[in-house]
């Protein structure tokens, strides 16, 4: 009991949620555009002449801009997506000749840590979206992964290509990848290195959803200020059992985890607000 009160007091001292409509540039920033919608952060992958091709400097970006809104009780949810035709179609080659320069061992174990603790922040983050409007290639694909939804353009192609140019498949993909679409669809993604479009990522389950090109952003959208807006403690504590729960064979564990979020729950004030909307029938106001 002791450790839910602590808990329970813990979740409660957060600041009041206010919900914003304000465009905030991105300040600093030359290789994404950001922008909230109400209770939305939005970041677009803007290098479009380069079909948003990740650099070192872009992957800092996105994860200084997602840090600010984590800390941000006014976002609820973010949205990543791309400009122009692509989400994002790689790694920048230019970055290439000068690893295959280098000491093969230094680089290679720096780029590990980068990647390892770039794809747990996003894990850890407030719920993100992924609105893939296009090519998804090598590490366009991988980061997408950790994303909580991932919905496709009709357009979109998908491709985990690190064989093709001989390196290793990297930011917990071959685990992540394999936890998505089974490990006989990530073995032959990861071995052959193919193209697969929307159609096919939707079967396997890659995605969650394909729209039509001119619809994907304001599908997206709407599923995010759907997130956005419902409990935001509720919505961390399932995060963190989804995290943990799908790889625990212990089944009594798991259910103890479960157990000892929904008493936090039903002691914080969003679950009495959920009963008093639905006794006096109108819609509740989460997040105050």
């Amino acid at each position: 009991m002791r450790r839910i009160q602590r808990l329970v007091r813990r979740s409660c001292a957060c600041h009041s949620t206010r919900p914003t409509t304000s465009r905030r540039p991105a300040v600093g920033y030359d290789q994404i555009l950001t922008e909230t919608r109400g209770r939305v952060g939005i970041i677009r992958l803007n290098r479009p002449e380069k079909l948003n091709a990740w650099t070192a400097q872009m992957g800092e970006q996105v994860r200084d801009q997602v840090a600010k809104w984590n800390g941000d009780d006014a976002i609820g949810a973010i949205l990543i997506t791309g400009e122009g035709r692509a989400f994002c179609a790689g790694a920048d080659l230019g970055s290439f000749a000068t690893r295959v320069q280098a000491n093969s061992a230094g680089p290679g174990e720096v780029l590990q840590r980068g990647g390892v603790s770039f794809t747990h922040f996003l894990r850890e983050s407030k719920p993100t979206v992924a609105a893939i409007n296009g090519y998804a290639v090598g590490v366009g694909l991988t980061m997408i992964l950790p994303c909580d939804i991932r919905i496709a353009s009709s357009s979109a192609k998908l491709s985990i290509r690190f064989v093709k140019m001989g390196l290793m498949p990297e930011l917990g993909s071959t685990r992540l990848l394999a936890q998505l679409v089974g490990l006989g669809n990530a073995t032959d993604m990861c071995l052959t290195g193919r193209m697969v479009d929307a159609d096919e990522a939707l079967r396997m389950g890659l995605v969650t959803e394909v729209v039509p090109p001119e619809s994907l952003f304001t599908v997206a959208m709407a599923k995010a200020e759907e997130i956005a807006n419902n409990p935001a403690r509720a919505v961390r504590m399932i995060k963190e059992l989804l995290a943990k729960n799908p790889l625990d064979p212990d089944l009594e564990a798991v259910m103890e985890r479960e157990n000892l979020r929904d008493q936090i729950a039903r002691r914080l004030p969003d679950h009495a607000e959920a009963v008093a909307a639905f006794l006096e029938k109108r819609d509740p106001h989460f997040n105050r």
